[in-house]
């Protein structure tokens, strides 16, 4: 009975176009689920426009991740993920405002990675693995827009991931707070999270811990969207048509 249940499953799925039979049958009945949650929500995310949205009222996720390495396509991985839910110029507090998750990254930790984000071998290995923590991480996001700082990093890594166990795309915009302190704070030498949080007057921290860094990352972009309001700048239309001019 239980094995006729979780064909009927499989081939819902199947009809809904989230993943092939051949697939289904040789990643199980979870695993097929929460690969086909994430194709779908990747193709919904495709038909969103928010564009003319105001950016105070709008409901943005900043995340982080922490990875192994720098290169995904050199066997680096993802080691946790941390969100925060914005609401126009509030953190969202409480149960369902963030997300926070390790994952088994099916590798030794490398140790100085380690030092730097304080997570071990141990912890990782009794981290949920990746397509869960996509799976979970996905729906917190739901089709809200994304933010980080120095979003290249972590765009790189959450693509590479997406494709990897679900082959999707990340369809989901993602604006750089770094690109916003550039237009705010022009002429200066860098543009690191640490400086801008101190010229923002953001208390640092944990760094290099992705929910850490996900609430100050959170903090400086309400910092500036209170400074863009005084420069008139309403919808995200019109950020974007200020950050191509710099």
């Amino acid at each position: 009975m239980k094995e006729q249940k979780s064909v009927g499953r499989m081939w819902h799925l199947y009809k809904m176009g989230g993943i092939t039979p051949a697939i289904a049958s040789m990643m199980g009945a979870q695993n097929a689920q929460q690969m086909a949650f994430i194709r779908s929500m990747s193709k919904e995310q495709r038909k969103e426009s928010m564009m003319d949205q105001s950016l105070h009222d709008m409901e943005v996720v900043v995340f982080d991740l922490e990875t192994t390495g720098f290169y995904p396509t050199n066997g680096d991985e993802i080691l946790s993920v941390g969100a925060v839910l914005v609401k126009g110029d509030q953190l969202v507090e409480g149960e369902g405002g963030t997300f926070y998750s390790l994952v088994n990254p099916k590798r030794k930790v490398p140790k100085h990675i380690t030092e730097l984000t304080g997570i071990t071998n141990e912890m990782a290995q009794d981290a949920p693995d990746l397509m869960q923590v996509l799976h979970d991480f996905m729906e917190f996001v739901g089709k809200r827009l994304l933010i980080a700082h120095a979003s290249g990093h972590d765009k790189q890594f959450l693509n590479a991931a997406l494709w990897r166990t679900s082959k999707v795309n990340l369809t989901h915009r993602v604006l750089d707070t770094m690109l916003v302190a550039k237009w705010l704070e022009p002429n200066r030498l860098t543009y690191n999270l640490d400086d801008m949080l101190t010229l923002s007057g953001i208390e640092i921290t944990q760094r290099h811990h992705a929910l850490e860094d996900s609430l100050m990352t959170a903090k400086l972009w309400v910092h500036y969207l209170r400074r863009m309001h005084d420069r008139n700048v309403i919808t995200l239309e019109d950020l974007y048509a200020y950050l191509s001019q710099h």
